[in-house]
C-alpha cells in the first residue's frame, strides 16, 4: 500500500526545508550504494542472476549509463527493468500540475518557466511518488515520433492559441517521464527512422518537435530490451542508437535446476477460481523445471528463439488446473496434482516452442518423449534408492492398477490397496502431510517411475491422452 502523499508546498518552504535536489541517475547511484552497504535486497523478486546479471546492472547504474537488456524471450528482462524505479527516491518534488514532472528549483517548460517568473518563492509545488516515475513502451511498428516525443495538440490551438506557442505541443511518452525511468521494451522493432527521434534524448537529453525552437533538457535514466535475434531477422537497433548506450547486458535462462525450481515456486500461481489453492507436489514442480531443460537443449528445438521462463510456469499452472478440475468433478476436498496431469501439459505448450524444420509434424511426440524424460530422471533423484518392494509386490501376484485424471484420490488408494513403506515413499517425496490426495500422488509417481524404469508396464488405451494408464507386471 502507497503511503500517505505529502502535503503539497510551496518552493520557499522546499527551500526552508533544506530539500536538495538529485539528478534521476545521482538518485539511483545514491540509492543502490545505500543498499549495498545494508546488505539489503537491490531487484527483489529477481531470481538467478545474481552472480551473472546483477553486477553488470550495478556497475551501469553506478557509471550513470542509459542500458539495453539483450536476451531471449522470457528472461525476465522486463520484470528486472521495472524493479529499477525501487531505487529512486520515494517521494519528489515537482510544480504542481506540470506535464513533465519540472524540480521547482529548475522548472524547464514553458508553463513552468511563466509561472515561476510570476510568482516566485509561491510557486506550487506537489509531490510524486517513485511508482509515478516510471514509464513503459512496447516498441511496435506503428509507435510514431508524436508517441514518443511529442506532437502539436489541435485542441489547443482550436482553443486559440498560435502553432507557433511552444503550449501548444501535446508531449509524448519520454518528456512525461521526466525526472523518471523510462523503457522500451523490443527496441530492435521500432521503425528506424523512429528510432532517430532517440538520439538527442540519449546524448545531448533534450528533445526537437516540429519546427518548434524547444529545448527541454530531459532528466532520465532510458533503459531498453532487445532478442539478439531482432537485429538480424525483425530489426536492428541502429549504429548511432546502439554507440548512445553506455551498456549493453546480456541476460539468460536459468542456469541450474535449483533456480528453474525457485522461479516457478515464487512465479506460478496454482490458485483457482474459487479462491482454493492447488497444491502441486515438490516432486512434480520439479519434472516441469527438468522437462523446460530438457526442451531448452534438444536438438530438435530452434535454439535461437529460446524456450521462455513463462513454458515452465504455464505447464506447472496446467497441472494444478487438472488437479481443480478432478476436484470439482469428483468431489475431492482438496486438489493434490498427480503424475495423470502431466499428459495435458503437452498440448498446452505446444504453441510456445518453436521447433527445427526437420521435425515437422513430430513436435507433439518430441516434448512427449522430453517429459517422460524429465519424469524418469526426477524418479531416479528422488526414490531410484528406495525400496519399492511392497509395492512391487502387489503386480507379482498379477494383479493390475488402473488410474487416470478423473480417478479420485481415494479410489486409487483403494485400487491399490495397504502398501509396506508408503509413509516411506512420502517420506521422499518431502511430502509431509497425511491427505489422501498426496498419498495418491506419491503411489502414482512411484508407479510411473517403475514403467519408466522398465520394472512394470503400462497400457495407455488407444487414442487417450487423458492420463488414463493401467500398470501391471
Amino acid at each position: 500500500m502507497r503511503p500517505t502523499t505529502p502535503p503539497e508546498t510551496t518552493l520557499g518552504e522546499l527551500r526552508t526545508s533544506g530539500h536538495v535536489r538529485r539528478t534521476v541517475k545521482a538518485e539511483i547511484r545514491h540509492n543502490l550504494l545505500e543498499r549495498l552497504r545494508s546488505g539489503e535486497p537491490r531487484f527483489p523478486g529477481i531470481l538467478g542472476f545474481d552472480d551473472t546479471v546483477v553486477p553488470h546492472l550495478e556497475r551501469a547504474l553506478l557509471a550513470g549509463h542509459d542500458l539495453v537488456l539483450l536476451g531471449e524471450r522470457g528472461q525476465g528482462k522486463t520484470r528486472l527493468i521495472r524493479t529499477l524505479a525501487g531505487l529512486l527516491d520515494e517521494w519528489t518534488p515537482v510544480v504542481a500540475g506540470c506535464e513533465i514532472n519540472d524540480h521547482p528549483y529548475d522548472p524547464v517548460c514553458v508553463r513552468c518557466l511563466r509561472l515561476a517568473a510570476e510568482l516566485g518563492e509561491e510557486l506550487p509545488v506537489a509531490w510524486l511518488h517513485r511508482d509515478d516515475r516510471y514509464g513503459e513502451k512496447l516498441a511496435t511498428p506503428d509507435t510514431g515520433v508524436g508517441d514518443l516525443i511529442g506532437d502539436v495538440d489541435p485542441i489547443k490551438v482550436a482553443e486559440g492559441r498560435t502553432l507557433g506557442d511552444p503550449e501548444t505541443v501535446h508531449f509524448g511518452l519520454v518528456p512525461r517521464t521526466n525526472r523518471g525511468i523510462f523503457s522500451i521494451n523490443e527496441l530492435p522493432d521500432l521503425a528506424e527512422r523512429i528510432q532517430v527521434s532517440l538520439l538527442n534524448v540519449l546524448e545531448e537529453r533534450d528533445v526537437q518537435i516540429r519546427g518548434y525552437a524547444l529545448r527541454l533538457p530531459l532528466d532520465l535514466l532510458l533503459v531498453a530490451s532487445a532478442n539478439p535475434e531482432d537485429y538480424t531477422n525483425r530489426g536492428r537497433i541502429i549504429t548511432p542508437l546502439k554507440d548512445r548506450f553506455g551498456a549493453e547486458i546480456r541476460t539468460h535462462y536459468p542456469l541450474d535446476l535449483d533456480a528453474e525450481l525457485a522461479l516457478i515456486r515464487q512465479e506460478a500461481d496454482f490458485a483457482d477460481l474459487a479462491g482454493a489453492e492447488a497444491e502441486v507436489p515438490e516432486h512434480l514442480i520439479e519434472v516441469i523445471a527438468r522437462f523446460t531443460r530438457l526442451v531448452r537443449e534438444s536438438s530438435a528445438v530452434d535454439g535461437r528463439s529460446g524456450v521462455s521462463a513463462r513454458f515452465a510456469l504455464a505447464g506447472a499452472e496446467t497441472v494444478a488446473a487438472g488437479a481443480v478440475r478432478r476436484a470439482a468433478l469428483t468431489g475431492e476436498e482438496r486438489p493434490v496434482a498427480r503424475v495423470c496431469d502431466l499428459p495435458a501439459v503437452v498440448p498446452s505448450l505446444l504453441g510456445k516452442v518453436e521447433f527445427e524444420v526437420s521435425e515437422e509434424g513430430r513436435e507433439q511426440e518430441v516434448l512427449e518423449h522430453l517429459l517422460r524424460r524429465a519424469v524418469a530422471e526426477t524418479y531416479r533423484r528422488s526414490l531410484g534408492a528406495a525400496d519399492l518392494s511392497g509395492l512391487l509386490d502387489k503386480f507379482d501376484a498379477g494383479d493390475s492398477v488402473e488410474s487416470g485424471e478423473l480417478v479420485p484420490a481415494a479410489e486409487l488408494l483403494r485400487r491399490v490397496g495397504q502398501i509396506p513403506g508408503l509413509a516411506k515413499i512420502m517420506e521422499r517425496l518431502d511430502m509431509t502431510g497425511e491427505s489422501p490426495g498426496q498419498a495418491a500422488a506419491a503411489l502414482e509417481f512411484a508407479l510411473e517411475g517403475l514403467f519408466l524404469t522398465r520394472r512394470l508396464s503400462k497400457d495407455v488405451p488407444e487414442g487417450r491422452s487423458d492420463g488414463t494408464a493401467t500398470y501391471r507386471t
